[in-house]
């Protein structure tokens, strides 16, 4: 403990994402649920010191009453919960850092009631506002030195999947449909999580961040916006300038590769209605046609006669506006075959440069 009367360690963002870098390091968002929920420090866990109703609670005494009640009607919700919150802070062996909105008295509380029961803290200085304005700073540098290797091809190629397994054996990969919590398609939000701006930079930054001294780094072929989020300028034109790398597969692997990856017969109204949002671009009657099928469950010849009148017309528009010196065309028979090829031509790009450990 310090020699002060201060019972806790404060660090700076720089000196916490170091720790985060350099060793194991649990980074613990005391905010309520839904504020952790909304966007978060990437890879933080969540022990709120309040839940969404008793924040809205105390926020509300706050404002009507005082702070002073809030403050005793706080220490009184908290006083409730103590065990069980200090029992969370103990299942956790890694060094640990608490922060709130602000670095004030959510975190505070935190820190100061651990380090009562012996429990080691730390507390990051001004909070998620000041890792937030991190963000922002490190975006507006517009700045990204290793080179992009873009995957891309038609819908149902499996680039999502290739790029998954690249990352499993050590490749740098910047997952941005991962990030987005969308799949790029118009049933891309379907099953998934679509993440805010704010969480999709955060993850972003943190990501470029951590491949800053690699040579290379691969990312999916992607229009500027992923569903929710819109992907930096600077990034997005570094991306469409780089080698790209185009798959091409059977129209038959790439119908059965969408069935597998979204399984519509699990969700149909949602496919219906992402449907309806596109029908309009659609010749009319391949779209009655496609209507029909989605409604009759022939997912097969829905999901072929999308490709073949909506998504195709759209990537052949793509690829002619790439330069040919900056384009690589792989025939491939399906995903272990594409894997195999994309790793072979970046060993001849890379030739030096292994995959990462």
């Amino acid at each position: 403990m310090e020699s002060d009367d201060k019972m806790f360690h404060d660090i700076t963002l720089d000196e916490l994402l170091k720790k985060q870098h350099n060793e194991k390091h649990t980074i613990i968002d005391v905010r309520s649920p839904k504020e952790f929920h909304e966007s978060t420090i990437p890879g933080s866990i969540n022990i709120p010191v309040f839940s969404d109703e008793e924040r809205a609670e105390v926020g509300t005494l706050y404002k009507q009453v005082g702070k002073e009640a809030a403050k005793e009607r706080g220490l009184e919700i908290m006083s409730a919960k103590l065990p069980e919150f200090i029992a969370k802070f103990q299942e956790i062996d890694t060094p640990k850092t608490v922060f709130c909105w602000r670095g004030g008295m959510r975190s505070k509380t935190a820190a100061t009631v651990t380090d009562l029961m012996g429990i080691e803290v730390n507390r990051l200085q001004g909070g998620i506002r000041a890792y937030r304005q991190w963000v922002i700073k490190e975006l507006e540098k517009a700045y990204f030195p290793p080179d992009i290797v873009v995957l891309n091809g038609n819908t149902g190629t499996g680039k999502t999947k290739i790029l998954h397994q690249l990352a499993e054996q050590g490749y740098p990969v910047i997952d941005l449909e991962g990030m987005a919590g969308h799949r790029g398609s118009i049933f891309g939000h379907i099953g998934a999580e679509p993440s805010i701006q704010k969480e999709f930079e955060s993850q972003l930054v943190q990501a470029m961040r951590k491949f800053r001294d690699v040579p290379f780094v691969l990312m999916e072929g992607e229009s500027k916006r992923i569903g929710k989020v819109t992907i930096p300028e600077f990034l997005f034109d570094q991306k469409e300038e780089s080698t790209q790398l185009f798959i091409t597969l059977p129209m038959e692997q790439r119908v059965r590769n969408i069935l597998d990856d979204y399984q519509p017969w699990n969700q149909p109204d949602d496919f219906a209605e992402a449907f309806d949002r596109i029908k309009k671009r659609i010749h009319t009657p391949v779209a009655k046609q496609i209507d029909h099928d989605l409604t009759t469950e022939n997912y097969h010849q829905a999901v072929r006669l999308l490709l073949e009148y909506y998504y195709d017309p759209r990537y052949t528009h793509m690829f002619n506006n790439y330069p040919e010196d900056k384009t690589k065309i792989f025939k491939v028979s399906d995903t272990a075959d594409a894997l195999s090829q994309i790793k072979h031509e970046l060993s001849r790009m890379y030739p030096e440069k292994a995959p990462l450990s």
